[in-house]
Protein backbone atom coordinates (compact mmCIF):
# COMPACT_ATOMS: atom_id res chain seq x y z
CA UNK A 1 0.00 0.00 0.00
CA UNK A 2 1.16 3.11 -1.02
CA UNK A 3 2.18 5.85 1.95
CA UNK A 4 0.51 8.73 -0.23
CA UNK A 5 -2.12 9.85 1.60
CA UNK A 6 -3.46 12.86 -0.08
CA UNK A 7 -5.93 10.60 -2.15
CA UNK A 8 -7.67 10.42 1.32
CA UNK A 9 -8.33 13.74 2.75
CA UNK A 10 -12.02 14.64 2.80
CA UNK A 11 -13.24 17.65 0.85
CA UNK A 12 -16.73 19.54 1.64
CA UNK A 13 -18.33 22.25 0.09
CA UNK A 14 -20.23 24.48 1.83
CA UNK A 15 -21.18 28.52 1.86
CA UNK A 16 -18.84 31.33 3.69
CA UNK A 17 -20.90 32.32 6.48
CA UNK A 18 -17.79 35.09 8.01
CA UNK A 19 -14.94 36.34 6.96
CA UNK A 20 -14.03 38.83 10.03
CA UNK A 21 -10.70 36.89 10.90
CA UNK A 22 -7.38 37.38 8.86
CA UNK A 23 -6.92 34.41 6.57
CA UNK A 24 -9.55 32.35 8.24
CA UNK A 25 -13.14 32.04 6.98
CA UNK A 26 -16.33 29.99 8.65
CA UNK A 27 -17.83 28.04 6.79
CA UNK A 28 -21.47 26.07 6.76
CA UNK A 29 -21.81 22.77 5.81
CA UNK A 30 -24.80 20.75 5.12
CA UNK A 31 -25.63 17.51 5.29
CA UNK A 32 -28.74 15.52 5.18
CA UNK A 33 -29.73 12.54 7.08
CA UNK A 34 -32.45 10.06 7.94
CA UNK A 35 -34.14 9.73 10.91
CA UNK A 36 -33.85 6.26 12.27
CA UNK A 37 -37.31 5.83 13.20
CA UNK A 38 -39.61 8.17 11.11
CA UNK A 39 -37.34 8.40 8.08
CA UNK A 40 -37.62 11.91 7.87
CA UNK A 41 -35.03 12.87 5.91
CA UNK A 42 -33.11 15.80 7.62
CA UNK A 43 -30.75 18.87 7.44
CA UNK A 44 -27.83 18.48 9.46
CA UNK A 45 -25.45 21.96 9.45
CA UNK A 46 -21.96 21.98 10.96
CA UNK A 47 -19.80 24.92 11.29
CA UNK A 48 -16.15 24.80 10.82
CA UNK A 49 -13.01 27.62 10.29
CA UNK A 50 -11.10 27.23 7.11
CA UNK A 51 -7.98 28.55 6.22
CA UNK A 52 -7.71 31.29 3.53
CA UNK A 53 -4.48 32.51 2.39
CA UNK A 54 -5.06 34.82 0.13
CA UNK A 55 -8.21 36.59 1.61
CA UNK A 56 -10.29 36.03 -1.21
CA UNK A 57 -13.24 34.53 -0.21
CA UNK A 58 -16.00 36.46 1.19
CA UNK A 59 -19.39 35.95 2.80
CA UNK A 60 -21.74 34.14 0.42
CA UNK A 61 -19.23 32.27 -1.99
CA UNK A 62 -20.04 28.48 -2.36
CA UNK A 63 -16.20 26.71 -1.55
CA UNK A 64 -14.28 23.17 -1.53
CA UNK A 65 -12.71 23.21 1.35
CA UNK A 66 -10.15 20.53 1.93
CA UNK A 67 -9.11 18.59 5.45
CA UNK A 68 -5.25 19.45 6.42
CA UNK A 69 -3.09 19.40 9.48
CA UNK A 70 -4.41 21.27 12.71
CA UNK A 71 -3.21 24.65 11.79
CA UNK A 72 -4.33 26.26 15.11
CA UNK A 73 -6.81 25.48 18.28
CA UNK A 74 -9.59 24.75 15.57
CA UNK A 75 -8.32 25.41 12.14
CA UNK A 76 -8.52 21.86 10.15
CA UNK A 77 -9.25 22.44 6.82
CA UNK A 78 -8.31 24.53 3.99
CA UNK A 79 -10.41 26.64 1.01
CA UNK A 80 -9.22 24.42 -2.12
CA UNK A 81 -11.17 26.87 -4.60
CA UNK A 82 -14.51 28.99 -5.00
CA UNK A 83 -16.87 27.32 -6.78
CA UNK A 84 -19.24 30.18 -7.41
CA UNK A 85 -18.89 33.92 -6.08
CA UNK A 86 -21.84 34.85 -3.52
CA UNK A 87 -23.51 38.58 -4.00
CA UNK A 88 -22.14 41.61 -3.40
CA UNK A 89 -21.84 41.96 0.71
CA UNK A 90 -23.58 44.47 2.55
CA UNK A 91 -20.28 46.25 3.69
CA UNK A 92 -19.81 47.34 -0.09
CA UNK A 93 -23.79 47.92 -0.66
CA UNK A 94 -23.43 50.39 2.19
CA UNK A 95 -20.56 52.14 1.08
CA UNK A 96 -21.64 52.80 -1.77
CA UNK A 97 -25.27 54.13 -0.47
CA UNK A 98 -22.57 56.25 1.50
CA UNK A 99 -21.07 57.88 -1.58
Amino acid sequence: MSMNTSGLRKERTGLIVSDRMQKTVVVSIERTVMHPRYKKILRRRSKVKAHDESNQCHVGDRVLIVECRPLSRDKRWRVSKVLERGHATTREESKGADA
